[in-house]
């Protein structure tokens, strides 16, 4: 014990003690977090594979029976909106076992697998970069689905979208650039 402890009286220490288990007890408010993002997931991974299912319904109805709505239009939307919404469910289960990982305790499978398992956060920064990796693939699916609806109305129109998907292949570029070096280090 420090000499500053020593000389407490006994009634300062007891509160002292009983006031840090409070502290230490408070981390559980992320479950606050935690368990409303495991839900959202549920709920985007069920509404993603309703969509999923309602496009394969759309396209048997279409070649098996004579469905005069055609799906060409909107089958690749579809499931491009489909994935998009099963990442940003990703990114909720990611968020809600990294806090829960930091914060409550360590998850006892997640750590009897590989060291870069998703769920296998070891500092705030590791799970902003695993979500933020998300994120970014979330965002280029959803810029894929708008280059999917594009309709081209002068050659200066494809020049733009060239523009953007080299811009977008740069950005993926450095991020793989700067996840090997964060690997490294």
């Amino acid at each position: 014990m420090s000499e500053k402890s020593n000389r407490e009286p006994p009634k300062a220490r007891s509160a002292e003690r009983r006031f840090e288990s409070v502290l230490w007890s408070s981390r559980l408010l992320v479950m606050l977090a935690v368990v409303p993002s495991l839900i959202g997931a549920t709920v985007l991974f069920i509404i993603g594979t309703v969509d999923i299912f309602k496009v394969v319904l759309d396209t048997l109805t279409y070649y098996f029976s004579d469905s005069a709505t055609d799906i060409h239009d909107t089958v690749v939307p579809d499931i491009i909106i489909a994935v998009d919404i099963y990442l940003i469910a990703i990114v909720l289960l990611i968020f809600g076992s990294g806090v829960y990982r930091l914060f409550v305790s360590p998850i006892d499978q997640a750590e009897q697998h590989a060291g870069h398992h998703p769920f296998n956060v070891q500092s705030f920064d590791q799970l902003k970069d695993k979500i933020t990796r998300v994120v970014i693939l979330a965002v280029i699916i959803e810029f894929f689905r708008a280059v999917v609806d594009i309709r081209f109305q002068t050659p200066l129109d494809a020049i733009y979208l060239a523009v953007s998907v080299l811009a977008l292949a740069a950005a993926l570029f450095l991020m793989s650039r700067a996840h090997s070096k964060f690997l490294a280090d």
